[in-house]
């Protein structure tokens, strides 16, 4: 399935889950935009639905992008908004809540990592 066709999709539950909290947190990560290679990044807040990072260069909205968590798979996203080194994203899956939890548990805020 395209991104564009989940689009709509997403939107919807973007909404439906605004009312959850993002959860601030300091992730290293590689993120890298189509077409470009990954650069180190730190993830600075999470939720099921996307995720913001640091992010130097400029990332254009609707960029389709890849986060890789520590541990994980590479996730595909888009970029929604970038501002002064900072991206947002929305994943083009919504995140597992089990997977979501299981990162908050294995990340502090603080950066450090719990096996």
């Amino acid at each position: 399935m395209s991104l564009q066709n989940t689009t709509g999709r997403y939107e919807t539950a973007a909404q439906e889950d605004r009312s959850a909290p993002r959860h601030r947190i300091m992730i290293p990560a590689q993120l890298r935009a189509s077409g470009n290679r990954a650069f180190q990044t730190v993830v600075n807040d999470l939720s099921l639905s996307g995720f913001s990072a640091t992010a130097v260069n400029r990332m254009h909205p609707g960029a389709v992008c890849w986060l890789t968590l520590p541990g994980l798979e590479s996730l595909q996203a888009e970029v929604v908004w970038w501002e002064n080194g900072v991206a947002g994203c929305a994943f083009s899956n919504l995140l597992s809540p089990i997977v979501h939890d299981n990162i908050l548990a294995r990340f502090r805020s603080d950066g450090s990592f719990r096996p």
